[in-house]
This record gives C-alpha cells, structure tokens and sequence, in this order.
C-alpha cells in the first residue's frame, strides 16, 4: 500500500551575529560526531474512487529513527554514515474498519543505509543509489548574513522508494524550488530558537516510463518552520503541513496529506558490554529462568528463549506474565531509551506463516508492556523475523523450543 516517508535530515552548526537582527547560518562538521533525529509523520491516504470522489484509505503514523556519525571532513565537506529506520502503524484502515489499530507500537518497516557528503552552506554530494535522505540540499543558506525578514531560495529534490507502492526499483527523484524567510526568534516547547520558514511547491510531469506504471503528473506543497539551536549549533526541530497528489499510468489517483514534525535527540551512547553485564547479574539475582542478555548493534537484548505461548497462536500462557512482570522492573531502569520487541519462530509452517505468527506474538508482548506503562505507544517498535535468527538447531526439539522467543532490546538510540 502506498506510503509516504517525509524526513527533513537537518544539522549542523550556526554562528549567531547580533547585528541589526542578522542571522549567518552554516554548517560545520567535526570527525566522530554523532546527531539522532526522530520523526513523525501523520499522514492519511485518499484513493479516487469510480466518480472521481476523493475516498480516505488509510491513515498511519510513520516513524523514522535517524542515526548519524560524521566520519571525516575534506575541504569543508563532511562525510556522513547514516542509518535511518522506519516503523509504522494504521490509525484507520477503510478495509477493516472495525480493526483495533492506533493502539499498539510501531511495527518495523525498513532500514536504509547512506553515505553523503555536506558543505558548509548545505549541498549534499550522494551517489544516487541512496534512497535516504529523502529530502536533499533543504535547507540550504546564502553565504552571508540574513536581516530579519529575509527571503532566499535554492533548488533542491526528494528521493522516494516507491519499490513496494508503485514497482520502482531505483529511487524516484522529484526536483523543486525551496523558498526560505528567516523569522527571527521563534518559541518551541517553551524555549526561543532562531527560526526559518521552508516552503515548497511542486507541479510535474515525469518522463514516460517503459513497461512499469510510473506518475504521469505529480503536484504538491510542504511548508516546515525550522528551529536552530545557537548552543547545540544544531537544527533542533522542525513542524510541517503536506499535501502530495500523483496521478498514475494506470489510472490511479492517489494523495497523501498530513503533518510531520522531528527533533535532535540527545542521549549517551551505551557502555553495551558493562550494561548487558549489570543486567545478567540482576536477572541471576532474580532468578529469572530461559533468559539471557546480549550486546546486539541496535542495543542491549533480553532474550526470553522457549517464551511459552498457546499452539499456534499468540495468546501467552498465563505463567509467562510473571516472568514479563520482573523483566519490567529491569526495563524501569532504563526509561529514557525506546525498546524493539521482536518475535521468532522455530522453523515449521509456512515462510508468511512463520512471518505472521513472529510479528503477533511480538505485538501480543508488547500490548502487556503498554498495559503496564513501560512506555508510551510511541516508543516502542514491533520485528517479526519468522524463523530467519535461530539461536539452536531446529532439528532439535529442544532447539526448536528455542527458537521459539521474544527479544526486548533496549534501544542505543
């Protein structure tokens, strides 16, 4: 189903000047930094239908998780090594109506890897087989200062994977004009930030495209206020209103409209070994049975191998909640990080059998942990992984038993 993923990948460094209420922004990058950035995308999807009425589909929260390091710096350019991770969940779906959706986590979607450089004034230089970041060369800053009021603009384009929506392999460019005001101070959760305005319109006609559907006519407008951090030097948020409509070769119309917002996450990188470390003696303490910790590359994972569950179903036996209630206690001490709960299956059934199964029993633990305020909805993405991680031989019915788990990672970022 078709989906939009907008993420404004904005950092860097200002310099503020006090003159007549001057601004000079620009970016400037130093080895072995590292940025997070989260957003969140409300977005909702209309489908014509036979008279050309506009139908709502779906709608949905997309969440993207940005993490950065700059790996060098050449002539002004930093090299960035980013990894973006996105998750979703259905607010509405017009297929399934009475569905409970909007009231659980968000289920994972992708991961993207990238590497691009940035100049001082914001041009990206990426090779063009990156699908992120989606949003390029926005924003970008003039080479000088800019008095109150200011306007300038800049070309800049989107990337989006449209694999799953409309069959594209490659990543689909779509150029514009962005138009920029610098606002002077602006207020965001409870604190002043210089701030500018970013405003797009897009009006296009794509070049035909050979034996696949592809848009004939895509039109649209975003307008973001972005909000620099003079301590941080760092872009610390925007907020955005969208609204994109394609028309398609088949005939399809398709418009997704919404609001986005992000923002600069500070949090300290994990010592993994000692924390996974401090975790075991705490669950040996408690004596907790079929569990183990590992230092994963996402964070800190608690495994709750041969997690017991009703046959085919991801309804947990009752004398599992007592093992997820002290795996709480343990998670409380880290409330200021995300956790993934991710689902695995022993390898029987079918591959989207396994797949299903993996993902509701993930959502069936994560539900308990909402029920018991371990976090908010936001904060917590649900994996299946079907039968692909074994962590035993499945030819084994002890290693099947297992395979059979559910992990809760505490999230790095």
């Amino acid at each position: 189903m078709a989906k939009k993923v907008l993420v404004l990948f904005i950092f860097g460094i200002s310099f503020f000047t006090q003159k007549a209420q001057s601004e000079v922004f620009e970016y400037k990058h130093i080895p072995g930094s590292r940025y997070r950035i989260l957003s969140v995308v409300d977005q909702a999807v209309f489908f014509a239908d036979d008279r050309g009425r506009r139908v709502l589909n779906h709608r949905a929260e997309i969440l993207n998780r940005i993490a950065v390091e700059v790996t060098d710096v050449i002539d002004g350019k930093g090299r960035h090594e980013a990894t973006f991770q996105t998750s979703e969940r259905i607010i509405y779906d017009a297929n399934n109506p009475n569905a409970q959706t909007g009231i659980t986590g968000f289920q994972w979607s992708r991961e993207y890897e990238s590497v691009f450089e940035r100049d001082r004034l914001g041009f990206l230089t990426i090779d063009p087989k990156y699908f992120m970041p989606v949003v390029r060369n926005v924003p970008v800053f003039p080479d000088r200062a800019l008095s109150l009021l200011e306007r300038w603009s800049a070309e800049g384009h989107e990337v989006h994977d449209f694999r799953d929506s409309f069959g594209i392999e490659e990543p689909y460019r779509i150029p514009f004009t962005a138009g920029y005001q610098y606002l002077g101070e602006r207020e965001w959760k409870e604190e002043t930030y210089p701030a500018f305005s970013v405003s797009v319109r897009i009006s296009s006609r794509p070049p035909a495209a050979r034996g696949r559907i592809y848009p004939v006519r895509i039109t649209g407008s975003y307008d973001q206020i972005v909000y620099w951090d003079r301590g941080l030097g760092q872009a610390v948020a925007y907020e955005e209103v969208f609204n994109f409509a394609f028309q398609m070769s088949d005939g399809r119309n398709i418009e997704y409209r919404g609001t986005a917002h992000a923002e600069f996450i500070e949090a300290e990188y994990m010592d993994k070994e000692q924390l996974a470390s401090e975790i075991i003696d705490e669950i040996n303490r408690m004596e907790i049975p079929d569990v183990s910790v590992r230092a994963v590359e996402e964070g800190i994972s608690i495994v709750l191998e041969n997690i017991g569950f009703y046959p085919d179903t991801a309804v947990m036996l009752p004398g599992e909640l007592e093992k997820l209630n002290q795996i709480i206690e343990i998670l409380g001490r880290f409330a200021d990080r995300d956790i993934m709960v991710s689902g695995h299956t022993a390898l029987a059934g079918t591959v989207q059998g396994r797949m299903n199964l993996s993902i509701e029993r993930a959502r069936s633990v994560a539900d308990y942990l909402l029920s018991k305020n371990v976090r908010t909805s936001d904060r917590i993405v649900i994996r299946g992984f079907g039968a692909e991680k074994p962590i035993a031989d499945n030819n084994t019915q002890e290693g099947m038993s297992r395979n059979r788990r559910v992990e809760i990672t505490i999230l790095e970022n």
